[in-house]
């Protein structure tokens, strides 16, 4: 069946994957499952990071400066309709700050409510590609154990007769199955490594700006205080 596969138009494309399949047998199949689930894991996360603008963190430095600097309704309109999570904490953050009547302790927790969902949501399936990366080396490990068993099962059956050519092929084709698992398992933790530091990145844009917002927003209020008070000052001279 998979011979007449290999056969038909689409041959050139399959052939060497049905080759494949036929020398590694049901590991080799399920590694290449793995493989796939992997492909579109990866495929997923490169969609949504685009989308998400990670790692695009000018417009909300830039807004955290017009903020510091007093021009608080450019800074909000420049951060309020896009999409990045560093964007959306500033936004939630310059809010908070706008409202006198909120409390600024709870106006971080809300902060950090909107910055933890936005991680959670950058971090879901992490797991997943992580547990190709870890069992798809070990499947090709039982795969090579058991094209031993097999291999030397066929020479201990040959008795005298054994043929070390088919002795050596039966061993290739044993350690078939590693070499797919670690083909199946290096990319993905490559990957996932690339995701994770991505995601640290984002976290650490995220603190740094609601940070500095904070901390602007504390140093107006003393310079705020400051200026009150050299008003009172002049007016009791006088």
């Amino acid at each position: 069946m998979l011979s007449s596969v290999a056969t038909s138009g689409y041959g050139e494309f399959l052939g060497p994957l049905v080759s494949l399949l036929e020398k590694g047998g049901s590991v080799v199949g399920l590694l290449l499952v793995l493989s796939l689930a992997a492909s579109t894991l990866v495929v997923a996360k490169l969609i949504q990071f685009v989308r998400a603008g990670i790692g695009r963190h000018a417009r909300a430095k830039t807004a955290v400066e017009l903020w510091r600097k007093g021009y608080m309704d450019d800074a909000y309109r420049m951060v309020a309709l896009h999409r990045s999570p560093v964007s959306d904490a500033a936004a939630h953050t310059m809010r908070g700050l706008r409202n006198p009547s909120l409390d600024k302790a709870l106006i971080r927790e809300d902060v950090e409510r909107i910055c933890l969902t936005h991680l959670n949501s950058l971090r879901s399936h992490f797991r997943a590609l992580e547990m190709i990366a870890q069992i798809a080396p070990l499947l090709g490990l039982f795969g090579t154990v058991l094209g031993m068993i097999n291999a030397f099962q066929a020479m201990a059956d040959a008795g005298a007769q054994v043929n070390p050519a088919d002795l050596a092929s039966g061993i290739w084709v044993a350690l078939l199955t590693t070499a797919v698992g670690l083909a199946v398992a290096i990319p993905s933790s490559v990957l996932l490594t690339f995701f994770e530091s991505r995601v640290e990145r984002e976290q650490a844009a995220m603190e740094l700006v609601v940070t500095h917002l904070f901390t602007g927003a504390a140093t107006e209020d003393d310079h705020a205080v400051v200026s009150v008070r050299e008003r009172k000052a002049k007016l009791e001279v006088a």
